[in-house]
């Protein structure tokens, strides 16, 4: 690669981190998408994400993201030819390259932390394979409804309870025996 290339290419230094730290406090980037899925075990498939959006403008910040992250993908925005999304989806990247990033650059500042104290919970729940347990994914679709509770005005296509019923439907942890009365 020439020199000219070289300077082009957007430099991860600590200043760039810090300023990607500040680009996401602004953002709503963290995600657990909780989606209907027919062949799943309990009927629903849970999806946590690192998600970033920009007009064609802003390419050169996700671009940045993407360095830092040294993952993720970067695809043009459904529906809208201008915009386009960074995404993180895998898990494994999620806990190993996201979770220490806010630690170290965005949770000291943010006023969102409680938000990603929650989404690294749920990656932790997933990593213990609670998602694999009707009562621990139950608990995984609460922590995820409540983990950005001012969603920009977007609600859930399924009310909780509904999502939480048909996922315990068969199970009822704890539940007394019932026995005939004599």
């Amino acid at each position: 690669m020439g020199g000219a290339n070289q300077q082009e290419r957007l430099a991860v230094t600590e200043e760039a981190k810090y300023f990607l730290a500040g680009f996401i406090e602004g953002e709503d980037a963290l995600r657990v998408n909780i989606q209907p899925h027919e062949t799943s075990r309990f009927g629903y498939y849970v999806d946590p994400e690192f998600h970033l959006m920009q007009p064609h403008s802003g390419l050169p910040i996700l671009k940045l993201a993407q360095e830092v992250f040294g993952t993720g993908r970067i695809f043009p925005k459904s529906g809208s030819k201008n915009c386009y999304t960074f995404t993180i989806h895998c898990r494994r990247s999620l806990r190993e390259k996201v979770v220490p990033f806010f630690e170290k650059y965005v949770v000291p500042f943010s006023c969102k932390r409680e938000i990603f104290y929650r989404f690294r919970e749920i990656l932790e729940m997933m990593n213990q394979g609670e998602h694999r347990r009707p009562e621990g994914l139950a608990r995984i679709v609460e922590k995820a409804y409540a983990l950005n509770p001012a969603t920009q005005g977007k609600q859930p296509l399924q009310p909780l309870h509904e999502v939480l019923a048909r996922i315990l439907r068969d199970h009822t942890p704890d539940a007394p025996s019932q026995q005939p009365s004599e």
